[in-house]
């Protein structure tokens, strides 16, 4: 079985610490507190998006800017993002989501900018232009921001509004206003589509067929996805050129719904069922078996969240019963849920890849 781990690179976590240094916050105390040693940082690639998770969560309260690290052009308070979810959580279809987490940028106190959604024939563009009451030079803020932050930026939206329906939203095109960065590759791999650079905006670009899609979230469903933001707006799985990695990503990491069927992976990348099955076979792999291992993973997660009741756990993790995912969590772990809580093994996982702050 070929294993992935849920990852961040390194640099993008450097650009964060070089944020948070221009505002004055000690960053070896910083680092000290999730567990993090600044030598990883310099000598890994990437770290893991649990302890990621844990440091921006941090940086977000220190600062007390909810958009820390994202292109804002002000400081968003704490709560921001949350109120913004609970108004877009009941929309009727993805178009209106975006368009009222738009007009919620108005309103909002310290966003300077905006997400803008235009849609033109078979495709839809969701870009970023500045608020009506902006008191920002915007052609300037963009210029100047670096081309991680902006990369991150659309990388969030990209997730969110893809964890609001509850599939990953494939994108035909990413586009960047600055030159063509070394780590290039990387933008291919984080988004898995075409990217382009030297344009005259920033945007994602896919087809339009998803802004008719309900939002499938609910107000239960974002409780706990708000608990252990912004985990899932900056985890990503390592890519490769197996499919085993392509079938990860379409199964997501929203457990709380049906997951897709190996008929319905198989034919959103234009196979049989068997040529799926066989192919997998050849990476000594199931679809059964890369389902399971996925929800190991975010079941290890959210066990880590000390603020999730393990009944929270099994309602994210798409359980009705709470025995079920009893049975199931101790088939994966050789422990029930209190058991693992209570061992070495989750205490280590606290001092390593999580971190509790007060709930915005």
């Amino acid at each position: 079985m070929i294993q992935r781990t849920v990852t961040v690179p390194s640099g993008y976590v450097l650009q964060l610490l070089q944020q948070a240094r221009s505002q004055g916050v000690d960053t070896d105390e910083l680092l000290q507190a999730v567990g993090i040693d600044g030598n990883e940082i310099e000598t890994l690639a990437e770290l893991s998006a649990e302890r990621v998770g844990a440091l921006y969560q941090r940086l977000m309260y220190i600062a007390q800017d909810e958009f820390f690290g994202m292109v804002s052009g002000g400081k968003v308070p704490n709560g921001t993002f949350r109120m913004m979810c609970h108004a877009i959580i009941h929309c009727g279809s993805l178009k209106k989501a975006i368009y009222r987490a738009s007009a919620f940028h108005e309103i909002c106190r310290g966003a300077q900018i905006k997400p803008v959604l235009v849609q033109k024939g078979r495709y839809a563009k969701v870009s970023f232009g500045p608020v009506d009451h902006a008191e920002i030079d915007f052609d300037a803020l963009v210029q100047q921001a670096p081309p991680e932050r902006i990369r991150s930026t659309l990388s969030m939206w990209h997730h969110f509004i893809s964890w609001l329906i509850g599939a990953q939203i494939e994108l035909k095109a990413a586009y960047f206003t600055f030159s063509e960065p070394e780590d290039a590759e990387f933008y291919r791999k984080l988004f898995r589509s075409e990217v382009r650079f030297d344009q005259h905006d920033n945007a994602l670009v896919f087809a339009a067929k998803y802004l008719d899609q309900p939002l499938v979230q609910t107000e239960e469903t974002l409780r706990s996805f708000l608990k252990t933001a912004p985990y899932q707006l900056i985890a990503m799985v390592n890519d490769d050129a197996s499919l085993t990695s392509q079938v990860e990503a379409l199964i997501g990491k929203d457990f709380s719904r049906p997951l897709p069927s190996a008929e319905e992976i198989a034919a959103t990348l234009n196979l049989s069922v068997s040529t799926l099955r066989r192919r997998l076979l050849e990476e000594d792999t199931s679809y059964q078996t890369i389902k399971d291992v996925c929800r190991k993973r975010a079941a290890l997660h959210y066990m880590g969240s000390p603020q999730l009741s393990i009944n929270d756990v099994a309602e994210l993790m798409g359980f009705d019963d709470p025995s079920a995912f009893f049975r199931s969590f101790k088939r994966w772990t050789g422990m029930t849920p209190g058991e693992y809580r209570r061992s070495d093994v989750y205490r280590q996982q606290l001092l390593t890849e999580s971190l509790s702050v007060e709930d915005a």
